[in-house]
């Protein structure tokens, strides 16, 4: 009989995962680690188990929009995947958007939900992304102070109970501005007391949630971001009927293809109007912020999950006369991944401790600018990471890393949509600069130098001289340009938040690896080595008339 090579197979994803578990035992207090396990292990089981083989066995479904009932009634219903189906009602179970709201572990309640988000993320076909906009949804709204719709909805955002629970859409992107928001067509008309909208939303993720958070223009508000409002639509009416919307078609993606994302048409939409009947790109930053740290997590999940399998398949393969993992190139190649997905894994977690310390007060000024900063960074830099990572390990496979039948390709086809969703790359570095603001890089530096004189070990004392010649560069080159010619700024924000997160990231893994070493463990001391070996100053001066020339063709 012909050789059948066995699959890469995973376990329980709490269990067998050595960073998610020295991290939380460094970051939570030991009643708060107890009482959370529980909940971590079961995740994990499932995560690695049931909900891992049903999204295999279902790789092929994918959501149906059904238009038309057989009596010629428009009803616009989208036919969920079963593996959809059941990540709603694991969610809701879990509390996945409950938690902030119950808030039980105080400031350490982002840091729990969070751990139990990035277990659950790559086994359910991206239901995370409702989830974000849920938890998103939730904190605006209570950023409102809009009674009636925080009485309407939280409820529901916020239920345990699957048969009462809600996600919640975001409705941004038209055809005119994709990031560029200002450029909506949307209108909304006070009619009667009630606002209408009309217009047409080009990419609606999420399509089968109860509710949504959109912007439009009421009539008579000037042009660009100022004169748009938010506004809370529930997609139903009472009788279960589309809510005078249209889902024109489902989007037909690269990746994320469970996730129904959808062409809207809005004609005559009742909606209520969340704040006042402007600022409403200010009033949705609050949903934004909370979503990017959703999607940072749910990048470093993808990575971790790639390496699992990547490093299961290691074991199992035989080829020249040894196993892969007793391979000294492949060893190096899964050690490399690994290094550059803990220090994404650091990063992702730090920013999530900082909402949770800012969600509860307890924050300094200080803090609330790093939050401020870090979330866009910590989003480009791990989106960026995730999409190199599952490659990376993907190749590990050979050809059956190109297969999609071994599960595999999806990885990285859904993998790329965590630098393109909730901003670009581009985006969010020049968001990045603008959340530094007149304090410079002083929150950002006095966080670095409190993180690393904590160290005490020679060799961790070290790595640090560089970090915090990193941080020095990326402080030196602002200050040369910030007034000064815009272009070379702008050209070079990227490679300026690029800098800041693997700066930041080796800081939180150097913080990490003390602790670890601490308990005879050099695996994250081993980490750190391997990303700061990788490079921490991106940052060149580069005249952007020169590489202007490189993207002309004649």
């Amino acid at each position: 009989m012909s050789f059948i090579q066995n699959p890469p197979s995973l376990g329980n994803q709490f269990r067998d995962d050595r960073v998610l578990q020295q991290y939380l035992g460094r970051a939570l207090p030991d009643d708060v680690l107890a009482d959370l396990t529980p909940a971590l292990d079961r995740m994990g089981n499932l995560a690695g188990g049931e909900l891992y083989t049903q999204q295999l066995a279902e790789r092929l479904q994918e959501p149906r929009l059904v238009q038309w009932d057989a009596w010629g009634n428009r009803v616009d219903r989208i036919e969920l995947t079963p593996l959809w189906q059941r990540a709603e009602e694991v969610a809701a179970r879990e509390g996945l958007v409950a938690l902030p709201a119950e808030a039980p572990y105080g400031r350490h309640t982002r840091i729990a939900q969070f751990a139990l988000v990035y277990l659950y993320a790559a086994s359910t076909d991206l239901y995370a992304c409702p989830l974000a906009m849920s938890d998103g949804a939730a904190r605006t709204l209570l950023a409102s102070g809009n009674r009636i719709l925080i009485d309407r909805a939280l409820p529901h955002l916020t239920s345990r109970d699957p048969a009462r629970f809600w996600t919640s859409g975001q409705w941004m992107t038209e055809t005119p501005g994709g990031s560029d928001v200002g450029l909506s067509e949307t209108r909304a008309r006070l009619e009667n007391g009630a606002w209408r909208l009309q217009g047409r939303k080009w990419f609606a993720s999420a399509i089968a949630s109860q509710m949504a958070l959109t912007l439009a223009r009421p009539d008579g508000n000037p042009a660009g971001g100022r004169g748009l409002a938010l506004f809370y639509v529930e997609t139903r009416d009472a009788l279960g009927r589309p809510n005078r919307l249209t889902v024109d078609r489902l989007k037909d993606k690269l990746g994320t293809r469970k996730l129904p994302t959808a062409e809207l048409t809005l004609a005559g939409t009742p909606a209520e109007l969340v704040g006042e009947a402007a600022n409403g790109v200010r009033a949705i930053s609050t949903l934004l912020n909370v979503t990017r740290v959703w999607n940072s997590i749910a990048a470093v999940a993808y990575m971790r999950r790639a390496l699992a399998l990547a490093r299961s398949y290691a074991g199992l393969r035989l080829a020249f006369g040894a196993r892969l993992a007793q391979k000294p190139l492949h060893a190096d190649t899964l050690a490399g991944i690994q290094a550059e997905f803990e220090g994404a894994f650091h990063l992702s977690f730090f920013v999530a401790e900082l909402l949770g310390r800012s969600e509860t007060g307890e924050t300094s000024e200080q803090q609330e600018a790093l939050l401020r900063l870090l979330t866009p960074v910590a989003k480009l830099f791990t989106g960026k990471q995730a999409v190199a990572g599952v490659s990376e390990a993907l190749e590990c496979f050979g050809g059956a890393g190109y297969m999609e039948d071994t599960g595999l390709a999806m990885l990285l086809r859904d993998a790329q949509v965590f630098p393109i969703w909730e901003g670009t790359t581009n985006v969010l570095a020049l968001d990045c600069l603008r959340a530094v603001g007149p304090t410079g890089l002083a929150p950002l530096a006095r966080e670095v130098s409190y993180l690393l004189g904590a160290l005490k070990d020679t060799r961790l004392v070290a790595i640090s001289a560089r970090i915090q010649r990193a941080i020095e560069s990326a402080d030196a080159w602002l200050r040369k340009h910030a007034g000064g010619n815009g272009g070379v700024l702008e050209a070079g924000a990227r490679r300026f938040a690029m800098t800041l997160a693997r700066s930041t990231a080796a800081a939180l893994l150097a913080v990490q690896a003390q602790w670890s070493m601490q308990q005879n463990d050099l695996r994250a001391y081993a980490a750190l080595n391997r990303f700061a070996a990788g490079g921490l100053n991106a940052l060149e001066d580069f005249d952007p008339a020169v590489s202007a020339l490189l993207v002309t063709e004649r």
